[in-house]
């Protein structure tokens, strides 16, 4: 939670705008500029987002719309889309959520492993389901992965399709971090399932060692083949679904690149548990809900009187 700048709304639709989400040092790499607001009864606070300045107000929309409708676990539920042509923004109820970058800045270093696995494997539970149902997320980065305590969300989604046309290279794009954009992506092919895996792979890099491009070196052993894997610039030398990323996650050792038994995985530890945190993480969740409820919203202003000429 960051205090609003002078070039931030004070009012989106119908939420006054209290902070915004996103570090300054990490704003670079976020797709939307995203808000903390509330109505001016006060009874509902929400999550709101509008595109990025300089981006396309209409592809932006578009995208909005399409997340809305998707229903697909863990992705963040966009309540509300509204806003005029040149102004779009979406809604989503308010539940203490600090991106990726923000949970890794609070721990104060990169993630354990064990809890690296249990975040994949989450993401990739949610991605599974989504190209289920013939979706691709086309946005997955640190900074789209919003951490709760009841395990992550996924947000920016459409943000590749947003960004640029059809056929035109991507590379570079403000808001989208290049670490995760897989190269058929960035030479301007259509988002497929295999480039989710990419991005996965370095959301995974990012939660263990800080950045999305590291040296094979810098990861822990354990994940070193899967998000090395992930990563391949080659699209057939990726595990070839987000499920068996998933399997890789919750069965260290297995072969996580066959595309052999791509049956769904039952029963993980996953199903009903949450993705534990570690203990700065979760006091970093209470100070952001703690912070925002003590927020007031602004006084109304007075209209502005004359003043009275005094004889």
């Amino acid at each position: 939670m960051e205090r609003l700048r002078q070039d931030d709304p004070s009012h989106i639709g119908p939420y006054v705008i209290l902070a915004r989400l996103d570090a300054d040092s990490t704003e670079r790499t976020v797709p939307e500029r995203r808000y903390l607001g509330r109505t001016a009864d006060g009874q509902r606070t929400v999550l709101v987002c509008v595109p990025r300045i300089g981006a396309d107000p209409s592809r932006w929309a578009i995208e909005a719309e399409g997340a809305r409708r998707l229903s697909v676990p863990r992705f963040l539920g966009i309540a509300e889309v509204g806003g005029t042509a040149g102004f779009p923004w979406y809604a989503a109820p308010y539940t203490p959520a600090l991106p990726l970058p923000a949970v890794l800045a609070a721990y104060g270093r990169p993630l354990p492993e064990e809890t690296v696995r249990r975040l994949g494997a989450a993401l990739a539970q949610a991605l599974a389901a989504a190209h289920t149902q013939g979706a691709t997320h086309a946005g997955l980065s640190p900074a789209a992965v919003l951490v709760t305590a009841g395990g992550p969300l996924l947000t920016c989604v459409g943000a590749v399709r947003a960004a640029a046309p059809d056929g035109v290279g991507r590379a570079g794009l403000p808001g989208l971090d290049p670490g995760c954009l897989a190269g058929e992506l960035m030479a301007g092919g259509p988002p497929r399932p295999l480039g989710d895996v990419f991005a996965l792979g370095a959301v995974l890099a990012y939660a263990s060692t800080g950045h999305t491009v590291p040296e094979r070196s810098e990861l822990p052993p354990g994940l070193r083949t899967l998000v090395g894997s992930c990563l391949s610039s080659d699209p057939t030398a990726r595990p070839q679904s987000a499920q068996d990323v998933l399997r890789a996650l919750v069965s260290p050792g297995s072969d996580a690149t066959s595309p052999q038994d791509a049956h769904p995985v039952a029963g993980t530890v996953l199903d009903h548990a949450t993705v534990p945190l570690p203990g700065r993480v979760v006091a970093a969740l209470a100070a952001q809900s703690a912070a925002l409820l003590a927020t007031e919203l602004p006084s109304p202003q007075r209209p502005f009187a004359p003043a009275q000429k005094v004889h």
